[in-house]
C-alpha cells in the first residue's frame, strides 16, 4: 500500500501501513480457514459457536446504553448499545492492522461483521417485540432499541426488511474476511515455501 508523502507527513502514524504484514504458516492459516467455515456453517444452521460469542457482546451492548447515557441526547443513549457492539470489534480491527497482524485483524473484522447478525434479528423485532430482553435497570422501563429509533425515523413498518438487510451484509462482511485471509496469506506462505 503506497501511502503519498504528504498523508504521512500529516499522520505519521500511518507510515506503519507500508510496513509488510507479519508472515504467518499455511498450518495456521489452515486451523483459521477451519475455525471460520465451524463458525459458519453453524450461523447458517442458526447458531452454534457463535452464539457463545455473541454472549460476549450482550454485556458490551448494554454497556453502549450506559456509557452514552451522560449525553443530552435520547438518540445517542438509545443507539449506543449498537454502537458499542459494533465500535469495539471495528477498533480491535484497526489496532491489529497498525500492528500488521493478520489473524488478529481477520477475527476482529470477522465479528464486526457478524454481529450484523444479531443487530438485524433485533431490527426485524421492533414490530413484534418477541425477542427476551437483556437489560439494565428495571425490565418494566425497558424499550425495544429499534422499536423506538425506527417509530421516530418512520421506518417501523420496513422492520424486517431492514433487519434482513443488515443480515446480509454480515454474510457479505464475514465471508469476504475470510476471502481476505486466504488472499493475503496464501501467496505468502506459497512463496515461502517455493
Amino acid at each position: 500500500m503506497n501511502i503519498p508523502d504528504s498523508i504521512t507527513d500529516r499522520f505519521p502514524a500511518l507510515s506503519v501501513l507500508e510496513d509488510d504484514w507479519e508472515p504467518i504458516s499455511r498450518v495456521a492459516l489452515a486451523a483459521w480457514i477451519a475455525f471460520y467455515c465451524v463458525l459458519l456453517i453453524g450461523a447458517a444452521a442458526g447458531g452454534g459457536l457463535l452464539r457463545w460469542f455473541d454472549l460476549v457482546f450482550v454485556p458490551i451492548h448494554e454497556g453502549g446504553h450506559l456509557l452514552f447515557a451522560w449525553s443530552a441526547s435520547q438518540w445517542l443513549t438509545v443507539a449506543g448499545g449498537t454502537i458499542l457492539q459494533l465500535f469495539v470489534p471495528f477498533a480491535l480491527a484497526v489496532y491489529f492492522v497498525f500492528r500488521r497482524q493478520i489473524p488478529g485483524t481477520a477475527f476482529c473484522a470477522f465479528f464486526f461483521f457478524e454481529q450484523f447478525l444479531p443487530v438485524g434479528v433485533y431490527m426485524a423485532d421492533a414490530r413484534s417485540q418477541s425477542l427476551e430482553y437483556v437489560t439494565v435497570g428495571d425490565p418494566e422501563l425497558a424499550e425495544h432499541d429499534w422499536t423506538w429509533m425506527f417509530s421516530r425515523l418512520g421506518l417501523l413498518d420496513h422492520d424486517v426488511q431492514i433487519g434482513t438487510a443488515m443480515r446480509v451484509l454480515g454474510w457479505i462482511g464475514m465471508l469476504a474476511i475470510v476471502g481476505w485471509l486466504v488472499w493475503r496469506v496464501w501467496p505468502q506462505t506459497a512463496s515461502n515455501n517455493a
